[in-house]
């Protein structure tokens, strides 16, 4: 299985887009959106705000491990 290091994170506060490589050995709790300033955080149950915002769940999540 080949696992995607690169999401496009999409920020909900103003819609901005960007494709940003993901961590492999630790989780991103927070994202500061280049546009706007907004910091994200990951929902309620996502352990990243790639899984959370991003079009590719984190490198653990596509393992189907337990992420941080």
């Amino acid at each position: 299985m080949e696992i995607l290091l690169y999401s496009t994170v999409t920020c909900p506060e103003c819609g901005y887009q960007k494709k940003e490589e993901m961590p492999t050995d630790a989780c991103q709790f927070f994202y500061e959106c280049e546009n706007c300033k907004a910091v994200l955080k990951p929902k309620a149950g996502d352990c990243c705000i790639y899984c959370s915002y991003g079009t590719v769940p984190c490198p653990p999540v596509q393992k189907n491990t337990k992420c941080c």
